[in-house]
């Protein structure tokens, strides 16, 4: 093999190990935000009733999730000064 194969050979390596690392990385910075998603938009969880992705009712239902990147949640600008939680909300539940 020429070196210039061998050179090729490990740069592709080297690329392919950074860009695995910045996926994980990635995706280890994003958080549960309940209480953001619009109805039918959430990743998972909408409470009794429901299944998973998808499934939320009613926009901004508090016990269905989004993720979002960590430290956002709060942050998300909301009709009526609602905001976003860490943890499910009794909040815009369907009835």
């Amino acid at each position: 093999m020429s070196n210039t194969a061998k050179t090729l050979v490990i740069a592709s390596a080297v690329a392919a190990a950074v860009s695995g690392a910045a996926t994980t990385a990635t995706a280890q910075a994003k958080e549960k935000c309940y209480g953001v998603s619009l109805a039918g938009q959430n990743d998972c969880a909408a409470g009794p009733g429901t299944t998973c992705a998808g499934t939320s009712t009613v926009d901004y239902q508090g016990n269905a999730w989004t993720l979002v990147d960590a430290g956002t949640c709060a942050d998300i600008e909301l009709p009526d000064s609602r905001k976003g939680s860490l943890e499910p909300l009794d909040r815009d539940l369907p009835a």
